[in-house]
Parts: structure tokens; C-alpha cells; sequence
């Protein structure tokens, strides 16, 4: 079973996608902000991250690029969740640091395949 750290300012957002999640066997741990999403990422070494990128306190795109920096989690993939869908958004998602990129509001079965495909390119399951 995959660990996978979810990290959502929304509290309504976050228990439906840990949920769902849940229900499809994966392991998950939440966060409300990108200052406790870098803590967690480094003390429970999740297989996969899907990270808001628009939050109070410390946004997205800056919580990925300090995970990026950190040796023990650097190469654990992460899903950028925006609302966001303007030109050039994914670009900007993607250039922080992101494996790949989701529009919110989620189409789960789309999220899912995602999350699948980077487990296995990343040798989790």
C-alpha cells in the first residue's frame, strides 16, 4: 500500500480526495499548508504528494521547491492541484517542480491514472 501525502488548505477538498483515496487502498496523511507539507513529506517519506499550489502561508509552488531540496524526498513525484486552468498554468506548475499537473475541481478516475502512472514509474505500487 502507497503512502500518499495529500496537501490541501480546503478542509472539504481533503477529506473527499482522502477518502476516495483511502477507499482505493492507498495509505494517506494530510496536510493544511506547505510549511507542514515539507515537514511530513520528510518524516513520512510518502510515495507520492498531491500538493495545492494555491495556499495561505506557504504556497505550493514554494513547498515544492523546498522538497526538491531536500536529498531524502527529492525524487518523490508530486501532482500540482490549481484551480488555476489560465495559459501558461501548467507550464508554471510543472517549471516548480511537479511531476504533473491536475484542475481542480478533480476528475478522480483522471487524478487516479496519474497517481497510478507515476507510482510505477517511480517503483512504488
Amino acid at each position: 500500500m502507497s503512502k500518499i501525502l495529500l496537501v490541501d488548505d480546503e478542509e472539504m477538498n481533503r477529506d473527499m480526495l482522502a477518502r476516495r483515496l483511502t477507499r482505493r487502498g492507498y495509505e494517506v496523511i494530510v496536510a493544511a499548508d506547505g510549511g507542514e507539507a515539507c515537514a511530513l513529506a520528510l518524516s513520512e517519506r510518502p510515495a507520492l504528494i498531491l500538493m495545492d499550489m494555491r495556499m495561505p502561508v506557504l504556497d505550493g509552488y514554494e513547498a515544492v521547491r523546498r522538497i526538491r531540496e531536500m536529498s531524502e524526498v527529492q525524487g518523490t513525484p508530486i501532482i500540482g492541484l490549481t484551480a488555476q486552468a489560465m495559459a501558461g498554468d501548467c507550464e508554471k506548475v510543472l517549471d516548480a517542480g511537479c511531476n504533473a499537473y491536475e484542475t481542480k475541481p478533480i476528475e478522480f478516475p483522471r487524478l487516479l491514472e496519474k497517481i497510478e502512472s507515476l507510482l510505477k514509474e517511480n517503483g512504488a505500487s
